[in-house]
């Protein structure tokens, strides 16, 4: 068989969960045809192998592309001024309380139009492709009407034409209660009745999220937005248990959602029923420190329970203002205390899982996209250990 593209001589993190060290091969090969990966295995096993072009990598790592499986990076204006605030003290309930937080951000949002989304979205696109980024999660949820949703993942597609990187879109209506709404039950309403059919219409969402918690929707709201998810066969996720404790996750779980995200406040029960769904617990720490939160989410239980565990930047224009998916991997690390190997999979093998791609990203084997990254690095733990350096050598995007 003729490859389109040979990369020999490199050491290859496959992440495939086989219990090896990153499941490495010490003197690797990838080959790609079509796409996506055709050889894997010794470099002298390649040999064999014609290909169109071959690559040697000289002794560098490549693993699999990186995967950012929670974003917000289609969005208006920022909030920089907030940052001030709360350095001030004002907490992020009593901010969101007085119409800031959420609420700025969906002001100007929704005078953006698609055009100028787009354009203001490429530079914090394109910091995260710099840092071996292939797939990227982007949520609505600045809109909060539909026409404006609806904008807000036009832009999010549109991305993925703009770039090579591959785009997968949450509709998060249940973001936040918009002014014009008295109350979040009359607004669940809405996006049940009008919001969630008009976007599943036009094909723009591969999942549906809600924000649970006392500042947003209860347990019982999210509940019913999930049953109307459900009726339209769309997956399903949550931000859960990041201000407190309302069992979200275990909502979460009973619908069988891909993943829950943030979980600081997750209990046992919430980790026994996520295991039982298989539910992906995706950890935020970019927003646990610009928040400076001191309740850290319980790894250990996730760890003892089986419970796979993704990471993300949580890019956002509030709560996490940060596009660094190496920065997220050594703050997963840092502040909750994963293993380097565990923050490599988070941002790889269980980021897929979180998406519910895990059949054609996240891991380096036979069929699945040849979506790589290929760094200058001596083992893989530096992807964890270095602070503000990015030892990034090539980018790969469905074997370009």
């Amino acid at each position: 068989m003729k490859l389109d593209r040979l990369w020999i001589n490199a050491r290859v993190a496959t992440m495939e969960p086989d219990g090896e060290p990153y499941s490495a091969i010490v003197t690797g090969a990838v080959g790609c045809r079509g796409g996506r990966i055709a050889f894997i295995g010794e470099s002298a096993e390649a040999t064999g192998h014609d290909a169109v072009e071959t690559i040697d990598c000289e002794g560098r790592w490549i693993t699999p592309g990186l995967i950012d499986c929670h974003t917000h990076l289609v969005y208006g204006g920022d909030r920089a001024a907030e940052f001030e605030l709360r350095l001030e003290g004002a907490s992020y309930e009593k901010i969101a309380r007085a119409g800031g937080g959420i609420l700025s951000t969906v002001t100007a949002t929704r005078n953006a139009d698609e055009e100028a989304l787009v354009r203001a979205s490429l530079p914090r696109l394109d910091a995260l492709l710099a840092e071996g980024v292939t797939t990227v999660e982007i949520k609505s949820g600045y809109g909060l009407e539909t026409s404006a949703e609806i904008r807000q993942l036009r832009a999010a597609r549109r991305l993925g034409y703009e770039r090579q990187v591959g785009i997968e879109t949450t509709f998060l209506g249940a973001h936040a209660k918009p002014p014009e709404f008295e109350d979040t039950g009359s607004y669940i309403d809405h996006v049940i009745g009008e919001m969630l059919p008009a976007v599943h219409a036009e094909g723009l969402a591969d999942a549906v999220d809600a924000f649970c918690e006392g500042i947003a929707f209860s347990p019982a709201e999210v509940e019913r937005l999930f049953e109307a998810a459900h009726s339209l066969g769309l997956p399903v996720k949550l931000h859960a248990e990041q201000l407190s404790g309302l069992h979200g996750a275990t909502l979460a779980a009973k619908f069988g959602a891909l993943s829950a995200d943030h979980v600081e406040y997750a209990d046992a029960s919430d980790v026994a029923a996520m295991a039982k769904s298989g539910t992906v617990a995706t950890l935020l720490p970019g927003a646990f420190y610009t928040l400076r939160e001191t309740k850290a989410p319980p790894v250990d239980l996730f760890r003892k329970a089986g419970v796979p565990m993704a990471i993300a930047t949580d890019a956002n224009p509030g709560t996490s203002p940060l596009t660094s998916i190496l920065l997220t991997i050594n703050m997963a690390c840092t502040l909750f205390r994963l293993t380097p190997e565990e923050a490599l999979a988070g941002v790889t093998r269980n980021a897929a899982r979180a998406l519910g791609r895990d059949s054609d990203i996240g891991t380096i084997e036979l069929g699945k996209w040849c979506d790589l990254a290929v760094w200058d690095i001596e083992r893989p733990a530096e992807l964890a250990y270095r602070i503000g350096f990015n030892p990034l050598h090539s980018r790969v995007w469905r074997g370009q």
